[in-house]
C-alpha cells in the first residue's frame, strides 16, 4: 500500500479523464454529498462498498 499525495487540480483532471483515477466525495452525509458533489465523483458510501473490487492500477482522488 502506498501512502497518500498530494496532486494538482490539474494532475487530477488529467488522471479523471483518462479513466486512471476514481473520484471519491468525502462527505460521511448522503445529504451534504447530494447537495455538493463534483460531476462524476462517487460517494464515500459508495466507495467503501466498492473498496474490495476496486483494481489497484487506479489512483484514488479524495476532495
Amino acid at each position: 500500500m502506498s501512502s497518500p499525495r498530494r496532486i494538482s487540480p490539474r494532475t487530477a483532471h488529467k488522471e479523471l479523464a483518462r479513466d486512471q483515477a476514481l473520484l471519491v466525495c468525502a462527505y460521511d452525509s448522503a445529504e451534504k454529498f447530494e447537495q455538493n458533489h463534483l460531476q462524476g465523483a462517487t460517494s464515500l458510501d459508495d466507495f467503501k462498498a466498492q473498496l474490495p473490487n476496486l483494481s489497484k492500477d487506479r489512483d484514488i482522488v479524495v476532495y
